[in-house]
This record gives structure tokens, sequence and C-alpha cells, in this order.
């Protein structure tokens, strides 16, 4: 008898995450010397990159990491390159 397929499962494995904690922590941590040297609130940054404040507030937080999409909206708000944003990001990785 031959030996049927098993069932596709859909999402990812229990327990797996997408993302890695230092990293997350460190975009974070970029979003936020960004921000604050130009003295703009959090509220002000979500609004100019048209992305939800609880969206940056996890972000910010290391709790999230953003999408390609996210991450072009956020340094345009921040007035930078994303290969700025990403040398900020670099920075507070390699601490």
């Amino acid at each position: 008898m031959p030996k049927l397929p098993r069932p596709l499962q859909v999402g990812r494995p229990v327990g797996s995450t997408s993302t890695d904690p230092v990293i997350a922590s460190a975009f974070g941590q970029a979003v936020v010397a960004l921000r604050t040297a130009q003295g703009i609130s959090q509220e002000a940054l979500a609004l100019k990159a048209g992305v939800d404040r609880s969206f940056l507030g996890r972000l910010e937080r290391g709790l999230h990491v953003p999408n390609l999409v996210a991450l072009v909206k956020l340094a345009a708000a921040l007035e930078c390159s994303v290969a700025a944003l990403a040398g900020e990001f670099e920075r507070a990785y390699r601490g």
C-alpha cells in the first residue's frame, strides 16, 4: 500500500519565530537614536512615516522588526537614507 502524503501545515512550526530579539532591540535603539536626535516625538514620527504609533512603539522596544516598506517609510520620515538607518542599526547591534 502506498504511503499517503502528510497534510501541509499552514504557518510556521509551533515555537518558531521570525525575529531575533537582539536584532529587533538594536533596530529599535537605532530608530530611537535618530528620532531623539531630531527632537521629534514617537507620535510625530509615526504620523510622518504613515505607520501606527503602537507599531512604532513596539518597534522601538524591540518587540517587532519592520518589513521593507515600513523600513523605507521610517528612513524617509527620519530624513535619512535606508543606508544611514542601517548604519545606525549596525552601531547599536555591535554595541
